[in-house]
């Protein structure tokens, strides 16, 4: 068994690839910070290759997936990504371009290469990373939050199109609210709500995948802020996201 994690360097990302290969399988970690793949690569118990790369770049993610075509990936998790914080008309445009180029261009182009390839072994698994952010308007993080229900709504198309087909193919999206990652560093933000941890996320969502879930939502809070976003006027819930928002300036 074989899996390529994206985003592997830290958080989230990382602690999939330690689940993993406590599980058996064999990885592909990708990520820019490379030091930081290969202290991973150390401390895990199956084969690792160590890919340095900017999923920011188009070309890369095409690169990346024809580096790996020949080798048998059973499990593609999309989860490279990062936040802005700010009003639209401050943040910075450079840094929201590379967001939109990360947390959507790559997970889109990443997706369809592999499940093309996936779909003619009649085999295979992805796992997009998305957000419970992602079922929400996102005033103060409006590029990442649309990026989230980009990521979010692709995933749920390609299901129902795998399932008209009775694919063996399955694709999951996971949906987690605040972890403990170094996310909020690199976004500018801090937490308003206790996060769960990342290592506790990693295992649930794998668990999950691995018995075709689609939808992985952690935690019962977020559960229920699923449920609410679905019965509550849009404007509403901008209004409430707002406020949540204004808590989490550092």
């Amino acid at each position: 068994m074989k899996a390529l994690v994206t985003g592997a360097s830290s958080g989230i990302g990382r602690d999939m690839a330690r689940y993993l290969s406590n599980l058996g399988y064999d990885l592909i970690i990708v990520a820019q910070r490379e030091e930081r793949l290969i202290e991973l690569k150390k401390e895990l118990k199956t084969n690792v290759q160590v890919i340095s790369m900017d999923l920011s770049i188009k070309e890369n993610c095409i690169n990346l997936y024809e580096s790996v075509k020949e080798q048998e990936i059973d499990l593609l998790i999309n989860n490279a990504g990062f936040g802005e914080f700010g009003n639209f008309d401050e943040t910075d445009l450079e840094k929201e371009v590379k967001l939109i180029n990360t947390n959507i261009t790559a997970v889109h182009i990443l997706t369809k290469l592999f499940l093309k390839a996936m779909k003619k072994k009649d085999k295979g698994r992805i796992l997009n990373v998305a957000s419970v952010a992602g079922f929400a308007p996102g005033p103060l993080m409006a590029a990442y939050y649309s990026s989230k229900a980009y990521v979010l709504r692709l995933s749920q198309a390609i299901y129902t199109e795998l399932k008209k087909e009775n694919s063996n193919v399955h694709i999951s999206v996971l949906c987690p609210g605040p972890v403990a990652t170094e996310f909020n560093d690199v976004a500018g933000v801090k937490f308003s709500l206790k996060p769960l941890s990342s290592e506790y996320v990693a295992k649930y969502a794998i668990d999950k995948t691995l018995k075709n879930r689609l939808m992985i939502i952690p935690g019962m809070l977020n559960k229920i802020m699923r449920i609410l976003t679905k019965i509550s006027p849009t404007k509403l819930i901008a209004r409430v996201v707002y406020k949540n928002q204004t808590r989490k300036k550092n």
